[in-house]
């Protein structure tokens, strides 16, 4: 499948990043066994995990695949919602704290969390263009949401249809 140009420069260096942290952890089995020693698992695994989230950028940059984080301030709910969309067939997360967002990664963010947010998160959010969901209303709330750039507003309970309609204009606004 042919990507963009613009996703390019950052498939070649998701790629890069990828093979170099497989080598590493190669190299770090090889060692072992020459050695005749264990392997150091904790450091395998943290390599491990390194290339499959590299891996994720790779698949995203290549073949547009829609990353979702759902940031709830109830665990359970966020979870049953990223649940709800990998059953649609999104890759999705869900997190009660907000965390640096992968390239192109929608955010689905509960208002309810706004409050708790730093300068720096407010700016990531911002920047993410959420989509905004809440069992709020008001003018208040709506306000806070066009305060964040929301690209979409949703009250609960979402239907998952009205969510995932709403990631993919997210995806259809973010593509050049």
């Amino acid at each position: 499948m042919a990507t963009g140009s613009s996703s390019r420069p950052e498939l070649a260096a998701a790629l890069h990043r990828l093979r170099s942290t497989l080598a590493r952890a190669r190299a770090e089995v090889e060692l072992a066994h020459e050695d005749g020693q264990g392997v150091p698992a904790e450091r395998l695994l943290g390599d491990l995990g390194e290339a499959l989230s590299l891996l994720s950028e790779v698949e995203a940059a290549a073949f547009a695949i829609v990353s979702v984080l759902v940031l709830d301030d109830d665990e359970r709910l966020g979870e049953l919602t990223a649940r709800s969309l990998r059953r649609l067939g999104f890759e999705a997360e869900s997190t009660s704290r907000p965390r640096p967002l992968k390239p192109r990664q929608i955010v689905v963010f509960d208002l309810g969390l706004a409050a708790t947010l730093s300068e720096s998160e407010r700016a990531a959010i911002r920047a993410a263009r959420p989509i905004v969901v809440t069992g709020a209303a008001d003018p208040v709330s709506r306000a806070l949401a066009e305060d964040l750039g929301a690209s979409d507003y949703l009250l609960k309970p979402v239907e998952a249809s009205d969510l995932a309609a709403a990631i993919n204009r997210r995806k259809e606004e973010a593509q050049p």
